[in-house]
């Protein structure tokens, strides 16, 4: 089935063509490069996974519950518009919010495999090349992994968010190598991690926690390859240079916490827009996952150098400025331990029940 006939918009059928611009650069320096990029890429080379293998496909989802989140997660909820639903129409609803969460993750999924290849064409130290091949290869599985549980579980699937696809274009039509870098590793991938990880606590469905917690363990890998690289460069770069991807930040993240009002879903099921925006403003839920969002972004933008008073003001508009006393390195390696844990668990649980199995052929054969 083509990917077209569940879209719940028509898209356009063409490809969706980014002008580059920029050079392609090669270097003839084969040196070891940096102890800590290299290790991450060592990193991405043991932990290449199969989507096919690793994740269960065989679990079941319930179309009227997907996610099996609570119902005050919705930012329906608690309104005159819930409570005029019938159990079916609010089913529908938990469907068609699933869908365009997961769609969103699997467009951005595919943006960060393009930005990836990109970043292996115009970094200009082979270090980072090596790690952006890897990474570039995670985003595949990625891509793989949401497209198969959009069409297979969900069968249906929502457009690209305009404010995700508008800050795509800017990351990769920007000629400067390390903008790709900030808009997606930092921006993107960073506000992604968060999400995925709101999402991974918060279902009581095994299969999305599986896949959000096994692509959260390459995810932790990326943000930190995107601080590495880009703390290095931005201790040398010009105030006026500083600026520029400073306001770029503070527009991508305006951009990046709207994008999650999912006005798409709310306007087909017969909400005005305008309403619908103050529905999201004045709901509790989605006041506190749009904050809880920027809890990876923030921490990174102050490591990486970009932490001016224009960036401070920004965040403390959008009261996410208190995530800068976070430590990525303990969120990261908590978001490695969890899929470690994970696999301990469902090989344990294997393991018993082949156990189990062997047993009752003794007992049989015994008997």
């Amino acid at each position: 089935m083509s990917t077209h006939e569940l879209y719940t918009h028509p898209v356009q059928e063409d490809t969706w063509a980014v002008p580059l611009a920029g050079d392609s650069r090669f270097t003839w320096e084969y040196d070891d490069g940096r102890e800590k990029l290299l290790s991450l890429y060592q990193k991405g080379k043991d932990k290449q996974w199969d989507a096919v293998k690793r994740i269960d496909w065989s679990l079941d989802i319930d179309p009227a519950d997907p996610l099996g989140l609570p119902d005050a997660a919705n930012m329906l909820y608690n309104t005159p518009y819930w409570a005029k639903m019938s159990v079916k129409e609010r089913g529908r609803l938990k469907l068609h919010s699933a869908s365009w969460q997961f769609s969103q993750f699997m467009h951005g999924e595919q943006g960060a495999m393009i930005t990836g290849a990109r970043i292996v064409e115009t970094v200009p130290d082979l270090d980072a090349k090596f790690y952006s091949a890897t990474q570039t290869m995670d985003e595949a599985r990625h891509v793989e992994l949401f497209t198969r549980f959009l069409q297979d579980k969900l069968e249906l699937v929502y457009p690209i968010n305009d404010n995700l696809q508008s800050l795509l274009n800017d990351t990769l039509r920007d000629n400067r190598w390390d903008m790709p870098y900030l808009g997606m590793q930092v921006l993107i991938e960073g506000l992604a991690l968060a999400a995925f990880g709101l999402v991974r606590d918060m279902t009581t469905r095994e299969l999305p926690k599986q896949m959000l917690t096994y692509v959260m363990q390459d995810e932790a890998r990326h943000v930190a390859f995107g601080r590495l690289a880009l703390r290095d460069f931005y201790r040398n770069i010009t105030d006026a240079e500083r600026r520029e991807r400073e306001e770029f930040v503070i527009e991508g993240c305006y951009r990046m916490r709207d994008r999650f009002q999912a006005l798409e879903v709310w306007e087909n099921f017969g909400i005005p827009r305008a309403e619908a925006i103050e529905l999201v403003r004045n709901s509790e839920y989605m006041r506190m996952f749009q904050s809880l969002l920027f809890s990876r972004i923030v921490p990174c933008v102050k490591d990486i150098g970009l932490w001016s008073e224009n960036i401070q003001r920004a965040y403390d508009d959008m009261g996410v400025l208190d995530f800068s006393k976070h430590d990525l390195e303990i969120l990261m390696a908590a978001d490695e331990e969890y899929a470690d844990q994970m696999d301990a668990r469902r090989f344990a649980a294997e393991e018993a029940e082949r156990r189990a199995e062997v047993d009752e052929v003794i007992a049989d054969a015994a008997g």
